[in-house]
């Protein structure tokens, strides 16, 4: 399957490289784009969640990576408030 290395900025500046392992991540972020921090946990989750599940339909197994990631924005986004923007710098 061909993965996706989407980097985004959160509100304090700082550059993270995200890993999904499909290119579905494509239809929920826009390079350049803006996105409340609420909006964009929620997209990133809708989008490796159906990621995972490609995964799981053709290999028999769940992508541990994409929960990972998913898990590491959730955590990350609690620093912030929900209002506050990041931006999708690529889609990779």
């Amino acid at each position: 399957m061909p993965e996706v290395i989407f980097k985004v900025k959160w509100p304090d500046g700082k550059v993270d490289a995200c890993y999904s392992p499909s290119t579905v991540i494509n239809n929920y972020l826009k390079q350049g784009e803006l996105y409340s921090v609420h909006d964009f946990v929620e997209l990133s989750s809708t989008a490796l969640n159906l990621a995972s599940k490609k995964v799981l339909q053709k290999y028999g197994f769940r992508c541990t990576s994409a929960e990972n990631q998913l898990h590491s924005i959730i955590e990350k986004s609690k620093s912030y408030n929900s209002e506050d923007m990041i931006t999708c710098l690529s889609l990779e």
